[in-house]
């Protein structure tokens, strides 16, 4: 028996690794193969992650890099079908709806490989958007859509999926926070950058709609008039650490790229978060903090509906006007079955699938 595992970006490490992990304890005489398609490759951002959620390190490394989606399509392609067709899985699995996981879904359907997918039916009904291309093509041939919220059920009903295929498990980014809470909740970051424990706002930008055009730096002003009131703090990604010009925002601070342990610290004690990521977006919801998501849509709409998530639109004007916003009363519910199991829901699914 042999299952085949392909991880490329951070939130792909942070959803896979659970399900790794009860899938290499509940079928220890299985080939467990990890390939890393190197679509981020950096150490700080990348091998970090790996070791802190304690993942093995991957059978094959590809090497893809950056690029246009379609090279990074393609080198994902190109290598793993060689792996594939040397070595064929009995299930492969594929998380989330990076360009790596478009490749590998591909190349799974075209050699006729089963495969999972992990975090199925997620959609921001938004096309221009890579990362919904990924989506859609990722779960109209997976032999397993993996769920992790009722909106994701629905979706795919109206693509026409079969629900035979399709499982509510949970979300699997959350198993991981959850087995990591004592850890990063210990680390006191905060406390070691000099800020107070829900006083201040966590930044994290990354899309290029707005760190590649004129946006970032509205973004960057209006922060700087929030950090008169608030404190804000914003671990630069690299992508936005090449383009913004730090010195002329003297109110904000900017931090190295996080671990993946110290960013949850940092989120889980921060006033609220100002975000485009949707991973963070469903960390914020679990942990109950406030989260400002800059963007016109959300492919996450269960984090609105519990109460955590406010859309601002692709407005960075809007941003001025969190300190106001954080006045207003919330409530914050989270949803049902992220609660830590998720990987253990998939493992009987797979278990049951493969017999």
């Amino acid at each position: 028996m042999r299952l085949l595992y392909v991880v490329g970006a951070r939130p792909n490490f942070v959803k896979t690794a659970p399900v790794l992990a009860a899938l290499r304890r509940r079928l220890p005489d299985a080939e467990h193969v990890l390939v890393h398609t190197g679509q981020h490759y950096d150490a700080e951002m990348s091998d970090l992650f790996l070791d802190q959620l304690g993942m093995p390190e991957p059978d094959h490394r590809l090497g893809v890099g950056s690029g246009t989606h379609a090279e990074q399509t393609a080198r994902v392609m190109e290598a793993l079908e060689r792996i594939v067709a040397a070595e064929p899985p009995d299930l492969a699995f594929v998380p989330g709806d990076v360009n790596s996981t478009l490749g590998a879904a591909l190349v799974f359907a075209k050699l006729g490989i089963p495969y999972a997918h992990i975090e199925s039916g997620l959609r921001s009904f938004d096309r221009s958007m890579p990362e919904e291309i990924n989506r859609i093509v990722a779960d109209e041939f997976a032999a397993l859509l993996f769920a992790h919220s009722d909106e994701a059920i629905v979706n795919l009903d109206a693509e026409g999926i079969d629900p035979s295929r399709v499982h509510l498990v949970g979300n699997t980014m959350i198993d991981s926070l959850v087995l990591f809470e004592p850890r990063f909740r210990s680390l006191e970051t905060a406390k070691s950058l000099g800020l107070e424990t829900r006083g201040y706002l966590l930044v994290t930008l990354h899309r290029p709609s707005l760190v590649d055009g004129e946006g970032l730096a509205v973004v960057l002003q209006h922060l700087e008039t929030v950090a008169g009131e608030l404190p804000v703090v914003f671990p630069m990604h690299p992508r936005t650490e090449r383009r913004a010009e730090a010195t002329r925002y003297p109110r904000l601070r900017f931090t190295p790229p996080l671990g993946y342990l110290e960013f949850l610290s940092l989120e889980s004690e921060a006033a609220a978060v100002l975000t485009d990521s949707g991973g963070v977006q469903e960390e914020t919801t679990y942990l109950g903090v406030p989260c400002f998501t800059l963007r016109s849509t959300t492919e996450r709409p269960v984090t609105i509906r519990m109460g955590t998530n406010t859309l601002l639109g692709l407005d960075p004007e809007r941003v001025a006007s969190i300190p106001d916003l954080l006045r207003e009363p919330t409530s914050a519910e989270r949803p049902p079955l992220w609660d830590g199991n998720a990987a253990e829901r998939i493992g009987d699914v797979v278990e049951e699938y493969l017999r």
